[in-house]
């Protein structure tokens, strides 16, 4: 592993420790969708770099893997697609489903959205507690066989059910949110996959956009925005959050960083991690390239910890994106 790039067993070359994370780009929970600027976005992060675009068919209910596939198909680019399976939905309203033949269904759909033959990393939203985890493992397993899938990750699953999953299958990747406000992944799902040669992918690196410094206590979000729901951006909570980020951008000026990029290089100092950047429009992926060539130290680790204490001393976990069973 390099500071700029990882390699990710099953495909073939190493990948950009920054990818490019596309659930705003569907529109869906984030103000709904400008495809333009979100094909300039993925040109940019292609540009900048970036060689995994990560996207799932929740996101926009398949507008962003729509959004995705004519982005890359009107660019040369060497960049690697992870999509995601798992959830199904009725009338916007989303649940867990990872039975083998939605399984098989998800896959063919994701396969036509993208405009590609194999998708590079498939993974399992959620874990479905209605179906068996080995059943939906032998499933992808059989499609990784028939070159469908290059390889097979999960999603907010627990070691122990990582562990259930790779007696029937390989485990390339586990997906997780990760940043400096939510670090349970780092107790546990970080030393999982170090340990078994995984690599985890970090969503919310930026905490849904608080670790960017760019919001102030009269910041607002509509009822489609899901930091709406959010307990972290609710009065009660958020002025404390707000207080931690203006530390942390201090804390970065010592680096000439923005605390956006501070953040995310926190995330990629942890471990075998790739950062999921989001971003919908081409100015979002402005500092890509700062994130790279430098690292924390010690001292900054220590200190973002002790302004944790000071600020933030119970913080909220991202519990509340969990999507119900079927």
């Amino acid at each position: 592993m390099s500071q700029n790039n990882i390699h990710i067993p099953g495909l073939e070359h190493p990948v950009s420790r920054v990818a490019l994370g596309t659930w705003a780009i569907g529109g869906w929970m984030w103000g709904g969708p400008d495809d333009d600027n979100a094909v300039r976005t993925i040109h940019r992060a292609l540009d900048e770099g970036v060689t995994l675009i990560d996207t799932a068919p929740v996101y926009g209910f398949g507008h962003s893997e729509e959004v995705v596939g004519r982005a890359l198909a009107e660019k040369p680019h060497k960049a690697y697609i992870a999509t995601k399976l798992g959830l199904n939905w009725e009338d916007e309203k989303v649940f867990r489903d990872s039975r083998p033949e939605r399984i098989r269904k998800e896959v063919e759909d994701s396969l036509r959205r993208l405009k590609v033959e194999r998708i590079d990393i498939e993974q399992i939203h959620w874990p479905d507690p209605k179906t068996p985890i080995d059943e939906s493992a032998r499933e992808l397993e059989k499609l990784h066989k028939a070159g469908k899938i290059g390889a097979i990750g999960v999603s907010n699953y627990s070691p122990e059910q990582m562990e259930i999953f790779r007696e029937v299958a390989p485990l390339a990747t586990i997906q997780s949110p990760y940043n400096i406000f939510e670090q349970d992944a780092g107790q546990n799902i970080l030393p999982y996959a170090e340990s078994h040669k995984m690599v985890m992918l970090a969503y919310g690196p930026l905490c849904r956009g608080l670790l960017t410094g760019k919001m102030t206590k009269d910041s607002k979000f509509p009822k489609s925005d899901l930091r709406s729901s959010d307990p972290k951006f609710q009065p009660e909570h958020f002025s404390h959050y707000l207080d931690a980020v203006a530390e942390i951008s201090k804390l970065a000026e010592k680096h000439n960083k923005s605390p956006m990029v501070f953040a995310i290089r926190w995330v990629l100092d942890q471990g075998p991690t790739i950062a999921l950047w989001g971003a919908r429009k081409p100015e979002q992926i402005s500092g890509i390239r700062d994130v790279f060539d430098w690292k924390l130290t010690e001292a900054d680790k220590k200190e973002v910890d002790a302004i944790l204490k000071r600020h933030v001393p119970h913080p909220i976990d991202p519990s509340f994106m969990a999507p119900p069973e079927r």
